[in-house]
């Protein structure tokens, strides 16, 4: 689908779209580019890619697609360095669970002859590094494209067909939809999670050892949301900051309703409520987004069966 494919960044998704790219034959050559030195040679010891640098100015030249897999917080940075060299007609895409600062911190610095697709797979586990990657983590889930006004439409459906060859299923949105879309659906939860994980591990009257030894699925989920990377969801979190707030004021308003029924004994919303939540829940496991499988009886932890949306 591209004769040169240039992945910046090859963590958990990178990683993923190199294997998934290599099985499939989807990229003629793939050219690998970190920051670190360990980082390259990890990859290239796995063999994720044909060319390796930590030039990312070099490793652009002539690619057809550039996707880049970093930290929200750096993409300015990233795009600052591969713009001048980027070839006419070029794809540039990122991977971010936020879009909208995205394309504020990128767009100024790409060439108007490249076409700027900005993507979100929202696929992901809570491991982080190009071990964590494997080819089926883009199956059947949601990849969400954002093109700015005025990209052109065939630049949008090509990135859009390389990421149903994946596995994912796709939808364009706008920049500032999606991020209030995924401060309700990931980012919000992703907070919820690193918050009472730190609540737990702060009680003085419940020891660590107990808090692990007792935890009951509900918490396991929030342990694993909790351990994804804390860079990662730094960045999210500063750069979606007005959507996730909004968001979690809704959410404490409805937290504090939650807490009056139960305060005053109130089992009729209670019972409503559970009862419309459950109901989301079946919805989410009837369209294929999670499987219905006890937490005890799914694969190991990194596997297609706990994938996690990542935001």
């Amino acid at each position: 689908m591209f004769g040169r494919l240039t992945l910046i960044g090859i963590g958990l998704i990178g990683g993923s779209i190199a294997r998934v790219a290599r099985r499939d034959g989807l990229a003629g050559e793939i050219v690998v580019s970190t920051r670190r030195q360990e980082t390259l040679d990890r990859a290239a010891e796995l063999g994720l890619g044909d060319r390796y640098t930590t030039d990312m100015a070099a490793a652009v030249e002539g690619a057809d697609c550039v996707i880049v897999s970093v930290p929200v917080g750096a993409s300015e940075a990233v795009a600052q360095a591969i713009g001048p060299h980027l070839k006419p007609g070029a794809i540039v895409s990122d991977v971010g669970s936020v879009k909208a600062d995205v394309v504020r911190q990128m767009a100024p610095h790409l060439p108007a002859h490249a076409h700027f697709v900005p993507a979100h797979p929202v696929a992901g586990t809570e491991h982080s590094g190009p071990d964590a990657g494997f080819a089926e983590l883009f199956h059947n889930r949601w990849c969400i494209l954002t093109p700015p006004p005025g990209t052109d439409p065939a630049a949008v459906e090509h990135l859009a067909a390389f990421w149903r060859a994946t596995g994912s299923k796709v939808e364009t949105m706008t920049p500032e939809h999606h991020d209030m879309v995924l401060a309700i659906t990931s980012h919000i939860p992703h907070l919820i999670a690193y918050n009472i994980v730190g609540t737990a591990a702060h009680l003085e009257q419940v020891t660590a050892s107990e808090v692990i030894k007792f935890s009951a699925g509900g918490f396991r989920d929030f342990t694993r949301i909790a351990a994804s990377d804390p860079t990662m969801w730094r960045d999210v979190f500063l750069h979606n900051k007005e959507a996730v707030i909004e968001m979690l004021g809704r959410f404490i308003e409805d937290l504090f309703a939650l807490q009056r029924a139960v305060r005053f004994s109130d089992g009729d919303a209670l019972f409503e409520l559970f009862t419309k939540t459950r109901a989301i829940r079946r919805g989410i496991i009837d369209v294929g987004q999670d499987t219905a499988a006890p937490d005890f009886g799914r694969a190991s932890a990194g596997g297609p069966a706990e994938i996690l949306a990542k935001g």
